[in-house]
């Protein structure tokens, strides 16, 4: 079993704040504004009207297409507004759900929370709860979840991966997961390995994380189809191609080459959390464990926190402190870095960040030192990238395979000049993205 991959960093990780702090209930908020739009694919389309009164599970989003996931009601109340809201993951205006939340009252929706019989329980079946319950890849990618767990014939999966690497710093969401609820963690990950007819799990984390390792191979009791490896710590330990590079040796092929194109599927700890409250008790996703943290908060934490929850309520409760100058959702390498704290939580969303120091304003010329490259897990050139980006060449930037770039990050955290390689590299797949659209 190998245990590293090429390139990548070692930022201070900054996990003893919170690594030690139990998961808390967050309070319900009192307006829930639901994107319908909380996954990669096709945006969802509203199931109710404003003065419908709906149930806290209930569906409010109806998914359109096969790459697409329902959304529904995260709290009990009357629909008061269907109108649009700031995406925390683009930052344009999107149609949301705004749910005014009714105190006396906190009721699942009919049929949800309701204990199932999994003594018989096919892929088939596994599958459509996953899809019923809205489930999306819940470390940040928010890939259909159901989609994931329906690979062709003709690609066979020979190992699931439950990704607890969690190797942003700062967050411990996953880790207290994993510690705190392992049993569920590991059923919902048997029943991903069941609806993929998959023989082999490997429960894969960083060696920062030795309570979660005990708590989970301790949870495993006789299940030899399923071990627990840990990893050096190295960011991104838990991207997917390097989790798998790591675990098995093997190389995802480039151009768009997914886990599945080598017989692996990757699940993160959440997702197989939520599967496990899916399939086992129908309950949807209304809520997710989330990091709070950095030095702008008074009072860190993990919270279980409802799905349209606005971040400026969480920053509240955990105690803004005056001095933060910057906040991030996600964590500090790959997080986005929002404009106002009036967004609201979505699947997606594993932590909020409230930092004191800001961001650079200004940035030096490339002084082809190579840091970029030594340090880029996926053996690209991140200096001619951004050189070329900066010179609005966008073919160049393609040629320079600016679209294999996953944005992990480590090429701007080495860069001596502090160019910001990412964000033109978003830059440029956006306006790749957009040239495709004019062709059509």
């Amino acid at each position: 079993m190998a245990e590293s991959f090429k390139g990548g960093v070692h930022p201070c990780d900054r996990k003893d704040v919170t690594a030690s702090l139990p998961i808390v209930d967050a309070p319900p908020p009192a307006r829930a504004a639901i994107l319908l739009s909380q996954h990669l694919g096709a945006p969802c389309r509203p199931a109710v009207a404003v003065g419908d009164r709906v149930r806290t599970g209930q569906r409010i989003g109806a998914p359109h297409g096969f790459i697409s996931a329902p959304v529904h009601a995260s709290i009990t109340g009357v629909v008061v507004a269907i109108e649009d809201r700031p995406s925390p993951v683009t930052g344009a205006r999107t149609p949301a759900v705004v749910i005014e939340r009714d105190a006396a009252e906190d009721a699942w929706a009919e049929g949800a929370d309701v204990e199932q019989d999994v003594s018989a329980l096919t892929p088939e079946i596994i599958r459509e709860r996953v899809l019923d319950a809205g489930i999306v890849g819940l470390g940040g990618a928010t890939f259909p979840t159901h989609v994931k767990l329906s690979p062709p014939p003709e690609k066979p999966i020979d190992t699931a991966i439950l990704n607890g690497a969690e190797c942003e710093p700062w967050l411990n969401c996953d880790n207290r997961l994993m510690i705190e609820e392992a049993a569920g963690v590991l059923d919902g990950f048997r029943y991903m390995m069941r609806a993929l007819n998959c023989p082999r799990g490997i429960v894969a984390m960083e060696s920062n994380k030795p309570e979660a390792a005990r708590a989970m191979r301790e949870a495993l009791g006789g299940d030899d189809r399923i071990t627990v490896a840990l990893l050096p710590v190295k960011y991104p330990q838990g991207a997917e191609h390097q989790l798998i590079k790591a675990l098995l040796g093997r190389e995802v092929p480039w151009r768009g080459g997914l886990p599945m194109a080598v017989g692996v599927v990757v699940q993160n700890v959440a997702t197989a959390y939520a599967t496990w409250e899916a399939v086992r008790f129908r309950r949807p996703i209304t809520r997710r464990v989330i990091t709070v943290a950095g030095d702008g908060v008074e009072r860190p934490g993990n919270y279980r926190v409802r799905l349209g929850t606005p971040v400026s309520e969480l920053l509240a409760l955990c105690g803004l402190r005056p001095e933060a100058r910057r906040l991030v959702l996600g964590g500090p390498m790959m997080g986005i870095a929002q404009r106002t704290s009036e967004v609201s939580v979505i699947k997606g969303t594993s932590g909020v960040l409230a930092l004191t120091a800001a961001p650079e304003a200004a940035y030096g010329p490339c002084i082809r030192c190579g840091r970029c490259v030594r340090a880029c897990p996926y053996g690209l050139t991140p200096a001619e990238i951004s050189r070329a980006v900066e010179k609005l060449n966008m073919d160049a930037a393609v040629e320079w395979n600016v679209l294999e770039c996953k944005e992990c990050g480590c090429c701007t955290y080495v860069c001596p000049a502090r160019r910001p390689i990412v964000q033109q590299v978003k830059l440029a797949k956006a306006e790749v993205a957009r040239r495709k659209a004019r062709a059509k």
